[in-house]
């Protein structure tokens, strides 16, 4: 629900502020294009791609699953990564992850960066070489948000 703005008007004419937890897509799509625009301003580069790797059902074609992220100046966010526990510790995991760098650096890019949460998943990323960054503690106590990396050398010649 957007929040009552208390900023004093004096302060910023003509200005409001709203805190919500359910922003509108299009106002979040502005703020997006709008940082891309000026990175592309300040870099001279315009490389800001979506990546996914989707795991569909074979019978229903819906996405079941599957790892979501980008790609921007030499660099693949991983931002989420889900697979149902049915389909866990059998490769597949393994699968996307590789298929996702190898895009990445098909795409150029050098680096890979991560956050994951102590009870997810860095010990399925450490396999695959990557490496903590750091990490923040969170809710509930004894829990930390893990930010991890991983260069993503070329692959090796035939």
């Amino acid at each position: 629900m957007p929040a009552t703005d208390s900023t004093p008007s004096s302060l910023w004419p003509g200005i409001g502020l709203t805190v919500t937890d359910a922003p509108n897509p299009t106002d979040v799509s502005l703020v997006s294009d709008a940082l891309d625009r000026f990175n592309t301003d300040s870099t001279a580069v315009d490389d800001r791609r979506p990546l996914a790797v989707l795991v569909r059902d074979r019978v229903t074609s819906q996405v079941i699953g599957g790892l979501t992220g980008r790609t921007s100046l030499g660099l693949f966010f991983l931002d989420l990564f889900f697979l149902p526990a049915e389909l866990r510790h059998g490769g597949l995991g393994s699968e996307i992850l590789r298929r996702a760098e190898s895009e990445a650096r098909a795409r150029g890019c050098r680096t890979a960066v991560l956050y994951t949460i102590s009870f997810q998943a860095p010990g399925f990323y450490a396999k695959h070489g990557w490496r903590r960054l750091g990490e923040v503690p969170c809710d509930p106590p004894g829990t930390s948000r893990v930010f991890m990396t991983k260069d993503l050398d070329p692959p090796s010649a035939p």
